[in-house]
């Protein structure tokens, strides 16, 4: 027969669903002593004040220290759109530094709102690297042992995780080796590029930096520091390559390496046609006996752009190209490269010539250019010194990034260039296919489902306040770009991501949002880090929202089939998911008595 209760829910199945999912989720909006759905009970019976907290984190023996006052440049980055104030900044000579102060928060439970921000060289683009009145890590100072470059064959480096990329370069080509996979840039931390992917023209053969990394040191939310590779603590190991810095900071890390190349034949090549510029990028990202370096470039609008490549390019034919006019026209760039050592020179000449002969590009625009292998990946940086010298670095730059599948991307480019994009958008536009099957899945990194997809970097630099190159401008254009994608179920997904609700980063993992979860769950609870990539929030439940809303959602869907009327056996598991929350709640109140 059943309890009268159960007799209740059979009869009146809608209006219990609906009370019963009021209570489950206020249960989960905001619980300050227990965090019910990490595991972990916290039993804080007061809220630390400002100089509690000030006293505690002083009282902390370190090799470093801690700066209080006059840290305004920790509440900025790159993109220089959000400013968030810390309370403090910790400068750490060693990694027990790191683990001490997180561990110290840690133990203030949740009812502390606390949060800790590792920073490298300041390269965040929305304030992914701030805390606003918590804690921010200066991690060029972490002191770890001095680089370790390991000869044999297969030769890797062991560097801290806030070390330069351009510092690594500079101490393995010592020993004629150098890392497989680079960004464009190379006054990065290895912690902050590893955090997400690292990808530059190297990725479509060696993937990105975060497929090129044999071991891991990291402190995790609980303050525990520990070592991980594919083989010890797998989990651990590929939730925190490419996982937001979500999971743990990465203090040290141990890089693959390869001989290295004293040389690069730098090549430049345009195209007025996207479907022959797409086509020569997917051949030669295809082949087995191709270039080293591949990457492609949109050009809208760019006045005198073939006499600014004259700088540090040579046309193949001065003539033809003198004649060429870029203006009002959307053309398309292929940037290859080829790796050489002096004594190579005939024959790199003759299989540059002889891949160069499969392209389509207008043959009047063949630009060539030869540099040494530093002079080649450390090129952005000379970019740099020169806006620095027009005060045009330092300003805001709203940049986008996107991974769009292969067989959306003539759609794409269709609408964006063609429509969307009028004008220069003072920044390069970076276009170029990587192979997936170069990258591992089981990192954090969301990439779309397709075994090719481009990169799409929209590098926008507002200059003014006002004119077309002004932030609020780009920002809407960035915002219909985004709203474009998404209403043509493109299936792009966002590289550098940037969103402000967890359900738009549910959206974004899909159906790896689940481990992502529980990931978060297992290593940092309390969601202390990396509070500025607005993922989850300190003393908010991190997987109980993710499961009732899996649940409900999945028993809902059985329950409003049309003409059929909402059975018991359906909603049976939510009712028991409620009988299981309030039985959860009953233990830890005994516990706490």
């Amino acid at each position: 027969m059943g309890s009268p209760f159960y007799s209740f829910l059979r009869q009146n199945n809608i209006v219990c669903l609906k009370f019963f999912l009021i209570v489950l989720f206020m249960g989960c909006i905001s619980h300050r002593t227990t965090n019910l759905c990490s595991n972990q009970l916290i039993a804080t019976p007061t809220t630390p004040t400002h100089l509690d907290v000030t006293s505690a984190l002083e009282a902390l023996s370190l090799d470093g220290y801690f700066s209080f006052n006059n840290n305004n440049h920790a509440a900025k980055d790159f993109g220089n759109t959000y400013q968030f104030l810390p309370l403090a900044v910790l400068h750490p000579k060693s990694v027990s530094d790191i683990s001490s102060m997180v561990k110290l928060i840690f133990d203030m439970g949740s009812t502390s709102e606390l949060t800790v921000a590792a920073r490298g060289h300041g390269h965040s683009l929305q304030g992914q690297a701030q805390t606003h009145r918590g804690v921010v890590i200066n991690m060029e100072s972490l002191m770890g042992p001095q680089m370790q470059v390991h000869t044999g064959e297969q030769p890797f480096v062991d560097v801290s995780g806030g070390e330069l990329w351009i510092n690594i370069l500079h101490e393995t080509l010592k020993h004629g080796l150098a890392p497989k996979s680079w960004t464009d840039y190379l006054h990065l931390t290895v912690g902050g590029t590893l955090s997400y992917a690292g990808i530059s023209g190297q990725a479509f053969r060696h993937g990105p930096q975060i497929n090129n990394v044999y071991q891991l040191q990291v402190v995790t939310g609980k303050g525990e520091v520990r070592m991980c590779s594919k083989s010890k603590n797998p989990d651990l190991f590929y939730g925190v390559l490419g996982g937001l810095g979500q999971f743990g900071i990465i203090t040290q890390a141990r890089i693959s390496l390869e001989p290295a190349p004293k040389m690069v034949k730098w090549i430049r090549v345009l195209y007025s046609d996207f479907s022959a510029f797409s086509k020569d990028q997917e051949y030669l990202i295809a082949s087995e006996n191709s270039f080293d370096y591949i990457e492609g470039f949109v050009i809208i609008n760019r006045t005198g752009l073939l006499n600014n490549w004259r700088s540090s390019f040579n046309p193949k034919d001065p003539m033809q190209a003198s004649q060429f006019d870029s203006d009002g026209k959307t053309l398309y760039c292929l940037e290859m490269a080829k790796y050489f050592n002096p004594d190579e020179t005939n024959v790199i000449d003759q299989i540059t010539e002889s891949l160069l002969l499969e392209l389509h590009y207008i043959p009047s625009t063949l630009f060539l250019s030869e540099v040494s292998y530093v002079q080649f990946l450390d090129r952005v940086h000379v970019s740099e010194l020169k806006l620095r010298a027009n005060g045009l670095w330092d300003v805001p730059h709203p940049w986008m990034n996107l991974l769009v599948p292969k067989s959306k991307i003539h759609e794409f480019a269709d609408e964006v260039f063609g429509n969307i994009l009028r004008d220069n958008i003072n920044g390069p536009i970076l276009m170029y296919p990587v192979n997936k099957t170069k990258w591992n899945n089981n990192t954090s990194m969301v990439t779309p489902d397709e075994d090719v997809f481009y990169l799409v970097a929209l590098l926008s630099s507002a200059v003014s306040s006002k004119a077309t190159d002004g932030l609020e401008r780009i920002l809407k254009q960035n915002k219909r770009i985004l709203e474009y994608c998404a209403r043509a179920d493109l299936g792009v997904k966002q590289y550098l991501p940037h969103y402000k609700t967890q359900g738009d980063w549910r959206a974004h993992f899909g159906p790896r949002w689940k481990v992502f979860a529980q990931r978060k769950s297992s290593y940092d609870p309390l969601a202390i880090l990396a509070p500025g990539q607005r993922i989850f929030e300190k003393g908010r439940p991190i997987l109980c929202n993710h499961l009732i809303y899996s649940h409900c959602m999945l028993y809902i869907e059985q329950c409003i089939q049309p003409n059929e009327p909402c059975s018991w056996h359906a909603m049976k598991p939510i009712y028991a998911l409620f009988l299981g929350w309030f039985q959860v709640e009953q233990n830890i109140r005994e516990l706490k008595e």
